[in-house]
């Protein structure tokens, strides 16, 4: 079980902000944080009716735990995994799975395109006298350590919705493998996979695709300016994809080219805890030192450490960055994260190796705080700085 002081997690920020402000605002912090815990423990109850009609649990007395995140996953001496989520139910809303549409709503709209890999595709609004003009696209390498965690969630769904139509930009995401069913590198192999597929697709000729979907993904997509947007986890993708594609030269993936990538919060550590995991506290369920410790030893290779190049590219066990093909890099790194200095270190590293990239800090920010919908909806500073995250990425793929 988490810890008690986690338990209401799921809204610090907004709690952690008005412990901050002034005493002359102590009248509008108590309705904020009722009204957010309200909103929360509304829909946490109809999410957690519907997870249990949706999920049926077989007792079986001969399967023994032989490894478990709390609240998140469970490993059975039969190497079966539940992912039933078992923590605070003030979790689950973000959890939820979002259907696709494609009737607009908020200027954009939501496509699934069966197939391998299966994509799900954002889709924005374009003004009329726009029309002919091809857009840029972000692929989201979603995070979760490898280990959980579905593209079609609340989470991710609010944040990447608005950024396809505030870029605007075609935004193209996948469920990606999961550890310890799938240990590193199936996530990379997932990750260029998606990129072979898109590319597929919009090189294909006209009228010849069958799923109307995949035809408006091909009018629509500019192959020369694809940008690969990782969270967490997904950073470490974002850095590994790039490379092979940089690897492999522009001729292999023409007419494709990833023209930058954007690691938020990327999941690099080193086996050494860092002063910042040592130092800092988290506030929120979706991430902790243990949490981050078994799904990394649950996703790398058997017998590897957190030295390992795939969760410390700039350490000894990595290839020289100088010597590793990366396209410009825009590196979010949250002030309050646990793994900040080691994020910073990368960052560092990158410089030294002469690679472009610039580094954005989340000021009293934490790990994935974007994802947190109803903290961005409803606490102004996470609103801000979320704003601020966007307003960087859509200028960042504006210069590329």
């Amino acid at each position: 079980m988490l810890p008690p002081l986690l338990l209401p997690s799921i809204i610090a920020p907004c709690i952690t902000l008005s412990r901050r402000v002034n005493t002359t605002h102590e009248t509008t912090r108590r309705p904020l944080g009722q009204q957010l815990e309200t909103t929360m423990a509304t829909v946490a109850t109809e999410s957690q009716q519907h997870q249990q009609q949706a999920t049926v649990v077989v007792p079986d007395s001969r399967r023994k735990v032989v490894d478990e995140v709390s609240g998140w996953l469970r490993v059975y001496d039969d190497g079966s995994v539940d992912r039933t989520w078992t923590g605070p139910p003030e979790a689950l809303p973000l959890m939820q799975h979002v259907d696709p549409y494609s009737v607009p709503r908020d200027g954009h709209t939501l496509h699934d395109l069966p197939g391998e890999p299966a994509l799900r595709v954002y889709l924005p609004e374009i003004k009329q006298q726009d029309a002919a003009e091809r857009l840029p696209v972000i692929v989201q390498l979603h995070g979760g350590g490898f280990c959980i965690s579905h593209p079609t969630w609340v989470m991710y769904h609010h944040f990447y919705a608005r950024l396809a139509r505030t870029v605007p930009a075609v935004v193209v995401t996948a469920q990606l493998p999961l550890a310890p069913e799938h240990r590193l590198p199936a996530q990379m192999d997932a990750g260029v996979d998606v990129l072979g597929r898109l590319r597929s697709i919009v090189t294909s000729e006209a009228g010849t695709l069958e799923d109307p979907a995949e035809e408006l993904l091909r009018e629509a997509a500019d192959l020369s300016r694809v940008f690969l947007v990782g969270d967490s986890s997904g950073g470490n993708l974002v850095h590994h994809v790039a490379a092979r594609v940089g690897e492999d030269g522009p001729d292999v993936w023409a007419p494709l080219r990833v023209a930058g990538g954007v690691p938020i919060h990327p999941g690099f550590v080193r086996a050494t805890r860092s002063k910042s995991e040592l130092e800092e506290t988290s506030d929120s369920v979706f991430f902790t030192l243990d949490m981050a410790d078994k799904f990394i030893a649950m996703a790398l290779p058997e017998g590897a450490t957190k030295d390992h190049p795939y969760t410390c590219p700039m350490g000894p066990n990595a290839p020289p960055l100088e010597s590793v093909p990366l396209p410009p890099l825009l590196v979010a790194v949250a002030e309050k994260d646990l793994i900040r200095d080691t994020n910073l270190e990368y960052c560092d590293a990158l410089r030294a190796a002469g690679k472009d990239v610039e580094v954005l800090i989340n000021r009293d920010m934490s790990h994935s705080f974007y994802l947190n919908k109803f903290a961005v909806d409803m606490d102004p500073t996470t609103g801000e700085r979320t704003q601020e995250l966007i307003d960087a990425i859509k200028t960042f793929v504006a210069r590329h």
